[in-house]
């Protein structure tokens, strides 16, 4: 014989805390946790708890936000036939330069172990 669950009153839709989400993430995608066992204990579906990680994913992959103020003029003194560059300094300790011909995921990559976001 099997079991049927009958809701009855208004949806049951939740709306999940970022903070919630993420401790949800943390314990399904440990060392020795299934995703299935997860769901089961905080109620929710293995899918939502995929939708979440590829959320944070592409948040953590997208690229860092980039503020263009307006500075004194630079003399720059490079040679004519030097490639141009990308030059980011940050926080006036560290300067990473990358040359246009970079693909994009690479240069990403670099400002995100630099720490930028």
């Amino acid at each position: 014989m099997s079991h049927v669950t009958l809701l009855t009153g208004p949806e049951r839709r939740r709306r999940w805390s970022e903070e919630d989400q993420c401790r949800i993430l943390a314990a399904a995608f440990a060392p020795g946790a299934t995703v299935a066992a997860v769901a089961r204990q905080y109620d929710v579906a293995t899918s939502l708890i995929y939708k979440w990680r590829r959320t944070v994913r592409a948040r953590e992959t997208g690229f860092a936000e980039v503020v263009v103020a307006p500075d004194e003029p630079v003399a720059v003194s490079r040679p004519a036939a030097s490639p141009a560059v990308i030059e980011l300094e940050v926080a006036g300790k560290v300067r990473l330069r990358i040359p246009l011909t970079t693909p994009p995921t690479l240069a990403a990559a670099m400002v995100k172990a630099l720490g930028v976001s």
